[in-house]
């Protein structure tokens, strides 16, 4: 077949194959041109060794012990090329990374050591394909997106090159079927990497794909080997579910496989945990409420999403049933945030994106009563942070639609329509539109505590709507006193 390839690759390809080693196409690009879309990530494979790809590629680089090179990307901001070495791993005691790496003799070695049957596939420049079809790695000369971490405006000149696809374990097919299957035994793939399992979840969510069912039943024989993965690199892959176009298939099926049980016991508790009552909305179990809450949360933000996802967590510890029937979560809201806060931290999160998260969980409850004074509302911006509060409508239209209501009603437009009013209000002594030494030139005083006195003096007016917070006004409210 033929298949449009930058100049670049095509330059490591002949380079390689004019001093007489083997080279190939590997990994995401090969899928990705196979489904024709847009490769930002080449990867190579190959029979030479690192000293001996540093004597072609001079300007190369190479500081690991995985047999990996990398040439760096004459485009600023794009990720280099990087070539490794065939290579054989043997046994993985800790489930996160081979206790021996050796170089490999065949293609064929390095390509059964591969996680999933569409990343074991390559491409070799040449071959005897006859197929005339062109797949496009974009088209011809496009414009790279943003994403791709690219110059805005740069483009890749492309050509058309011939290839052969040499796919052992049919990914062709499994792309052409959606199937996300393991190469070989999946017990082994999963007991070589334990993350390939939340991978599989990940790439099924992003793609839209299915589980192959051997594949996903040994997910969940192998589900509690995940906790041999670092933390960081659980929250990253939890990050590109909730980040990819499914999250609630891929939290769903994160649920179903057993991980959900295993990294996120307290959401697995919520399962179950009935909300239905005399006097209630609520038709479904905390649990399935929360993914169904998840599944139509605006926000493309994985904080928010994660927000949405755990925002009810503590119901499963507050749940009371009373005599009339009717059941309570008392207090929901603070213990929610009390567990999100230990996730975050048991899942190395950032302190800002904890921050974030605790503020959505705690007040994601906040009312939209018409009769609320402005003051309340003040107090609810404070303490949410005027950056959250798009998010925490978000969560609120997912928090509705997951309880089976409509995405919005009245009070809510008009508690929209207040926020913005009350904004225009100042929050602080430093949003009057005069400050500190305004105050002493025009009273003609020293700096002191009197400064302050006067300036809260003036804030407290302006609060209770006796003055506008306009500079001209509030000079001439000093000099009056």
């Amino acid at each position: 077949m033929f298949v449009q390839l930058p100049e670049m690759v095509i330059h490591i390809l002949d380079t390689f194959q004019e001093n007489n080693y083997e080279i190939y196409i590997v990994g995401g690009a090969v899928r990705d041109i196979l489904m024709d879309k847009q490769v930002y990530d080449w990867d190579f494979t190959t029979n030479a060794t690192p000293p001996e790809m540093l004597k072609i590629f001079p300007d190369a680089f190479y500081d690991n012990i995985f047999g990996t090179i990398g040439i760096p990307n004459k485009i600023e901001g794009e990720r280099p090329y990087e070539i490794t070495t065939f290579r054989t791993e043997h046994s993985y005691s800790d489930s996160r990374r081979p206790d021996k790496v050796e170089w490999g003799q065949t293609l064929e070695e390095d390509l059964k050591r591969r996680d999933f049957t569409w990343n074991a596939m390559a491409l070799r420049a040449g071959g005897s394909s006859t197929n005339q079809e062109v797949l496009r790695t974009g088209g011809p000369s496009r414009r790279l997106s943003k994403t791709s971490g690219s110059q805005p405006g740069v483009t890749h000149k492309l050509h058309t090159t011939k290839v052969e696809l040499i796919d052992l374990y049919n990914g062709q097919k499994d792309l052409k079927d959606k199937l996300v299957r393991a190469v070989g035994d999946p017990n082994e793939r999963f007991s070589e990497d334990a993350l390939r399992m939340m991978r599989a979840i990940r790439i099924a969510s992003e793609l839209g794909f299915t589980i192959e069912e051997n594949t996903c039943q040994a997910i969940k024989i192998n589900a509690a080997q995940i906790v041999n993965i670092s933390k960081e690199r659980v929250r990253d892959e939890l990050f590109k579910i909730l980040k990819s176009p499914h999250p609630y298939a891929g939290m769903l099926l994160f649920k179903n496989v057993g991980l959900m049980g295993v990294l996120l016991p307290e959401m697995e508790k919520t399962f179950g945990v009935e909300q239905k009552s005399p006097g209630r909305h609520h038709v479904y179990d905390v649990g399935t409420h929360s993914l169904l809450s998840l599944k139509f949360c605006p926000s493309e933000d994985p904080i928010v999403r994660f927000a949405t996802l755990i925002h009810d967590i503590g119901k499963a510890q507050t749940y009371k049933k009373l005599a009339s029937g009717v059941i309570t979560f008392y207090n929901h809201e603070i213990v929610s945030a009390r567990i999100a806060s230990r996730i975050a931290d048991r899942l190395r999160f950032s302190k800002t994106d904890k921050e974030k998260l605790y503020k959505l969980v705690r007040y994601h409850q906040f009312t939209v009563d018409e009769h609320q004074t402005d003051s309340a509302i003040r107090r609810f911006i404070r303490h949410v942070g005027i950056e959250n509060i798009p998010n925490i409508l978000d969560l609120r239209i997912g928090d509705r639609l997951g309880g089976g209501a409509t995405q919005t009603s009245w009070r809510l437009e008009e508690f929209k329509k207040r926020l913005i009013e009350v904004q225009k209000q100042p929050f602080s002594i430093r949003d009057l539109k005069i400050n500190g030494n305004d105050v002493m030139k025009e009273l003609e005083i020293q700096p002191g505590p009197e400064v302050g006195e006067i300036l809260k003096k003036l804030f407290d007016e302006v609060v209770k709507k006796k003055l506008p917070n306009e500079r001209d006004t509030l000079l001439q409210r000093l000099s009056e006193d």
